[in-house]
């Protein structure tokens, strides 16, 4: 059985799944690793005629002595009911599209899962949670439309005021039973301290708190899949994959999936101006220093203190780290230039994210000359992000009606100050 410790605990006190999931962040501020991981044959992956049979199968083995193959199944597949198709652009350049879900970003991925597992072990106990989020975008909207509706689970958002788009911020304030959403006067990381506060709290800890970020390794197990779903579309084989990162958790998912076998010899982390990861990848003299949030055109991606690098080093180590993954900085206006040379190369509408990684992709074929087939993680719908394919393509942002009908719904939000005590009345 796979157990789970806190990336702050020496001496290793294991947790079930179940335990883990629930509680989200450790009670010592620590984030929840796995003892061990699964080694997988690739058969588990490459003989799959579906993303949800991938996750049947891989879910499965990590999961196998707490819930049953037969209730497993029905979860996973209610939650991965939407397509993550590869789109080859050219000399073995390729786009995986994980903005198919209702939400039209990668989040719908773990969000959706989480939910129903979630769901599953609360309703086995009699026991309910009180999910707490922080987002700077796109986090928020899939677990408010995951989690909506779940008996015994309500969601408390929190997204900084005016630093989101407004697609994003609409997608955020509908109103959905089960859900409350909060406008924080400040930045994503006002937002993710707020949570982080919250749940070390003494006044707080006779309410049922939980987490839905990324930091819960409950959202990070099923964004492993999508790694290796996109190798079965490749047939197999070693590939490289790029991911536009912020939080660190869409990349922590692609390496616990390689550290499952799949193959893949180099990771590229893509961020925007908010730099310190790139900057502990090159080994500079600010290396463990976190930064100020910046605002940038890839939004969700604007993170100054990346919640998973604590579980990242603690699961790898520097060295381990930097020689596997790559890192390099994407600033907006080479943003909005690779989106222009994607459109006008191959007639494919990248969001802004996505163009991040798309440009350091280019960056490392030009650095490296390395053959290997590079994955993009295209991690939101461009439909998004209209101000910035107007300004950068000339033309609108396709249509997409699951976004067209937010306009219509009914909203429901409160601003609130950056501090945990104003956090704190509304739960309390």
């Amino acid at each position: 059985m796979v157990r789970y410790f806190s990336t702050r605990d020496s001496h290793k006190t294991p947790l079930s799944f179940a335990e883990a999931l629930l509680k989200g962040l450790a009670p010592d501020g620590g984030l929840y690793l796995p003892d061990r991981i699964p080694t997988l044959s690739p058969s588990a992956w490459l003989e799959a005629s579906s993303l949800a049979e991938v996750g049947v199968k891989v879910l499965g083995e990590w999961l196998k002595e707490e819930i049953p193959a037969a209730d497993l199944e029905p979860i996973v597949r209610d939650a991965l009911n939407f397509p993550c198709p590869l789109i080859p652009l050219s000399d073995g350049v390729y786009v995986l599209e994980l903005f198919h879900g209702p939400t039209l970003s990668f989040k719908d991925f773990g969000a959706r899962t989480m939910a129903r597992l979630m769901q599953y072990f609360l309703a086995r106990r009699g026991e309910r949670r009180i999910i707490l989020v922080a987002t700077s975008g796109d986090t928020g909207s899939a677990v408010a439309d995951g989690f909506a509706g779940q008996d015994n689970i309500e969601v408390v958002l929190l997204y900084p005021k005016g630093k989101v788009s407004d697609v994003q911020e609409r997608q955020l304030i509908v109103r959905r039973k089960g859900v409350r959403s909060f406008a924080v006067e400040g930045s994503f990381d006002d937002c993710q301290r707020m949570v982080k506060e919250a749940f070390v709290d003494p006044q707080l800890s006779h309410l049922p708190l939980s987490s839905a970020n990324s930091i819960n390794i409950g959202r990070l197990l099923p964004q492993t899949l999508y790694y290796l779903w996109a190798a079965r579309q490749l047939g197999g084989g070693a590939v490289n994959f790029c991911v536009p990162s912020g939080n660190l958790g869409n990349l922590t998912g692609g390496i616990l999936a390689a550290l499952m076998g799949q193959d893949v010899p180099r990771f590229l982390a893509a961020h925007n101006a908010n730099h310190f990861f790139p900057n502990f990848l090159a080994g500079r003299a600010e290396a463990y220093q976190f930064h100020p949030t910046l605002a940038t055109l890839s939004n969700a991606m604007d993170v100054g203190a990346p919640s998973n690098f604590e579980r990242l080093y603690t699961l790898l180590g520097a060295n381990k780290l930097r020689a596997w993954v790559w890192g390099t900085v994407v600033l907006d206006d080479a943003t909005l230039e690779r989106m222009r040379q994607t459109y006008a190369r191959y007639g494919y509408i990248a969001c802004p994210h996505t163009a991040v990684g798309l440009e350091a992709v280019a960056r490392y074929r030009a650095a490296t000359a390395d053959p290997t087939p590079i994955v993009t993680l295209s991690t939101a719908h461009p439909a998004k992000f209209p101000e910035a394919v107007a300004g950068a393509l000339g033309i609108q942002a396709p249509k997409e009606a699951a976004l067209e009908e937010l306009w219509g719904r009914e909203v429901a939000v409160e601003t609130i100050p950056p501090t945990v005590e104003a956090l704190k009345q509304h739960l309390l």
